[in-house]
């Protein structure tokens, strides 16, 4: 890939001879032009009226030898070199051309020589209305104004290329296509928008290229295009022109039926990956998005997983952030493929039946050169004051989100994957550092808000408008916190007095359940309140329950490296809390590699240990968590009353001698039958264990955790097809006698 170069160093002071150098500019445009800082020289650019008759060619070239306009009659008018700095002038009797396609103007560098249109004939190719928006915070396609685009504008094929950045004194289009020279296409400010603007004829698909920004003490310095649709990650860090909507998609089965689709009484059983380290080749080389379209959309689709998503896949230039340190907000990595690629990825699952989740990271940004930190040389994306504006943890930076031009860009950003990727979900990172002011952040450290409390009014109202505007124009979509307090309604509607999102990661029930299954199993027994305490706040969020990347991660160790015991215990303890997580309420998420019970925790720079699988125990786990998926899908008790506590039934909760219990999840009258679901948490057999049930009749085994298929011993003896008698116990009427395998569990279909 093409690389750019440092910012042009040009002279910044002019010998101050601009009337007698022969310009025909005053020199309130006269020396602003050469000196690199004039903020409309679309103005005096060009082909310009000359008083009542004639007209005053005028264009600035510091490369430039020699400049010619020629026109489509024949007539060429060479221009004088009126200034060292390149200002190229010349008058002509004849009237004013009717538009660009009249001339061209001819350059000659060295040897070179160069023909193209005059980028400062075009007029503006935003609207009085797209600046009213972007100014209000309004502008929900913003993506689709600023940037660089590919057009044809009267005629002629160019790239316009627009950008905020409101306290500059010059921004200029600089990339292949000019040598990186920012003299040579400085673009015109709009007004009291901020936003900046140049069309250049010629420049393609595939061109490279930044902003050169003038800031307000005269310091040059080279920045990335923030809504920039494909990007470099190394250093190069250069975006590259591209071209949206042309990809034809064939998921329009998928997206219809999206729109009607309940996501609280449908199942989501999601698979959490990170694309650079799913799976690599023997080289070590991550798959492309081409790549991922063939295997992990089979891989998924055979485990049965009804959701992906996807660690953030926007473009960033530090690998060890695993994404979560955003550089280009609207880019898809092009460390797998083109965005074309990437929305063929995301097509495949589609047509696979496999829904697509994006983490998404409107909490903060990282402090790259190239990137928004003091975008126009001033604190534009972010706060200037540090108490508000900075992450000392993190070493990253907090977003303005009571500044409406940077509410607007993230609000557009959210919409931009949900409208031109057909995603189906967003998983909003870090949510919690956004509510409270005091987020890890000492006392005299943060800044109290208009009230006097902790609470971030404006990342309040951002996170409302964001849930708000994504539900409305995408029906059936979810969007998903991963906020880690008490905040009340995360997941209740704003008009209720909630955010609005769909669903919370369930990080109560994470903790407790990791800190239950470290547990020697002897000492379970004392804790069984660490098991039955998540259902007592169940319903008071749509929740997800988690097992992610986090978890894996830091020291953290592997998911089977957290169980206790020896090597055949550690297995079946996963076995275990796989199959109760499934059976407790509440989505599910699950992080690669841990649904084969991977012994080493993540690398982000290595791939999965998929030749495990071909070994005991990690092909029987995988198996399990397959089995797993099928039951969810297909057993209406575990969907339908998901998020009402209507569908749970606590059987017994009590036997701790024997850190044993039991529960019920029921189906809507008349939409399937109730299932019992035993877990037996220490590693003693218990023969003849009997638990009640609603009513007799014949049962069905659907799943016991310890069958040999899985992995396990295979002893439990239970028949396939059990039957319940009218003995009495645990409060009701009927009850069954099981056999419960060392660290297992069952889950048996009751009749109806």
């Amino acid at each position: 890939m093409t690389t750019d170069p440092s910012p042009s160093r040009h002279s910044e002071s002019v010998a101050r001879e601009g009337a007698s150098s022969g310009s025909l500019l005053p020199t309130d445009d006269f020396y602003p032009l050469v000196e690199f800082r004039h903020c409309d020289p679309h103005r005096i650019l060009g082909v310009r009226p000359l008083g009542d008759t004639g007209t005053v060619l005028r264009l600035l070239d510091p490369s430039a030898d020699e400049v010619e306009i020629v026109f489509t009659e024949g007539r060429r008018i060479p221009l004088r070199k009126v200034s060292p700095e390149g200002l190229f002038e010349a008058t002509d009797p004849a009237p004013l051309p009717s538009g660009p396609r009249d001339y061209v103007v001819e350059t000659r560098r060295g040897a070179e020589k160069t023909t193209s249109a005059d980028p400062y004939a075009f007029g503006p190719t935003l609207g009085d209305l797209d600046l009213h928006l972007l100014g209000k915070g309004e502008h929900l396609e913003a993506y689709r104004v600023l940037g660089a685009h590919p057009r044809l504008l009267e005629g002629i094929a160019g790239t316009s290329f627009a950008v905020w950045a409101p306290n500059a004194q010059r921004v200029s289009a600089v990339g292949d296509f000019n040598g990186w020279d920012g003299r040579r296409h400085p673009m015109r400010r709009l007004g009291g928008s901020g936003v900046w603007e140049i069309f250049l004829p010629g420049v393609g698909e595939g061109s490279h290229y930044k902003f050169e920004i003038r800031g307000l003490r005269g310091d040059v310095f080279l920045k990335t295009d923030p809504f920039a649709f494909f990007a470099q990650h190394d250093t190069s860090t250069a975006c590259m022109v591209a071209v949206q909507g042309r990809y034809g998609w064939e998921d329009g089965t998928w997206m219809e039926a999206r729109k009607s689709r309940d996501p609280y009484s449908s199942p989501m059983s999601v698979y959490e990956v990170h694309l650079g380290s799913w799976k690599r080749d023997e080289g070590n080389r991550p798959l492309t998005y081409l790549e991922l379209a063939r295997d992990l959309v089979a891989y998924v689709r055979e485990t049965g997983f009804t959701h992906v998503e996807f660690l953030p896949v926007m473009e960033h230039p530090f690998e060890g952030s695993w994404g979560y340190q955003l550089v280009n907000f609207y880019a898809p990595s092009s460390r797998f493929g083109s965005p074309d690629e990437f929305r063929h990825l995301i097509d495949a699952l589609h047509r696979a039946g496999i829904g697509v989740i994006l983490d998404w990271v409107p909490c903060h940004f990282p402090k790259d050169a190239h990137g928004l930190a003091r975008y126009d040389g001033t604190a534009l994306y972010e706060h200037e004051d540090p108490r508000l504006g900075e992450h000392r943890d993190w070493g990253t930076l907090i977003f303005n989100y009571g500044r409406n031009e940077v509410r607007n860009f993230l609000l557009a950003n959210a919409l931009f994957w949900l409208d031109e990727f057909h995603i189906d979900g967003l998983r909003v990172d870090a949510v919690a550092s956004m509510l409270y002011l005091d987020y890890s952040r000492k006392e005299g450290e943060w800044v109290p808000n208009c009230f006097g409390g902790r609470e971030n009014l404006e990342a309040i109202g951002f996170l409302r408008a964001f849930n708000t505007a994504c539900h409305a124009r995408h029906p059936g979509i979810v969007t998903i916190a991963e906020e880690s307090t008490a905040w009340p309604g995360v997941s209740r509607p704003v008009h209720e007095g909630g955010l609005g999102f769909s669903f919370k990661w369930n990080m109560g029930w994470m903790n407790d359940s990791l800190r239950y299954v470290a547990r020697e199993p002897v000492h379970r027994k004392h804790h069984q309140g660490e098991i039955t305490f998540s259902m007592l706040y169940a319903y008071h969020e749509h929740f997800i329950l988690v097992l992610s990347h986090d978890e894996v991660v830091h020291g953290k160790g592997s998911l089977i490296g957290k169980m206790p015991g020896d090597d055949w215990q550690k297995a079946a303890n996963l076995r275990m809390f796989l199959s109760w997580m499934w059976a407790h309420p509440g989505k599910k998420l699950l992080f690669q590699g841990c649904e084969i019970g991977q012994w080493k925790e993540w690398d982000h720079a290595r791939g999965t240990d998929w030749g495990m699988t071909a070994h005991w125990p990690h092909g029987g786990i995988r198996e399990l968590v397959r089995r797993l998926n099928g039951l969810y899908v297909n057993e209406p008790a575990l969907t339908l009353l998901d998020d009402r506590s209507e569908g749970f039934g606590w059987v017994d909760f009590r036997d701790t001698e024997n850190t044993v219990w039991s529960f019920l999840r029921k189906a809507p009258e008349g939409r399937g039958r109730d299932l019992l679901v035993v877990v037996n948490a220490t590693p003693v057999p218990r023969s003849g264990y009997r638990v009640g049930v609603p009513r007799s009749g014949e049962c069905e085994l659907l799943l016991d955790s310890d069958d040999a298929v899985f992995g396990g011993s295979g002893s439990s003896g239970n028949p396939v097809r059990p039957t319940a008698t009218g003995i009495p116990s645990h409060g009701r009427e009927a009850s069954l006698k099981l056999n419960l395998p060392p660290l297992s569990v069952l889950i048996l279909g009751l009749p109806l």
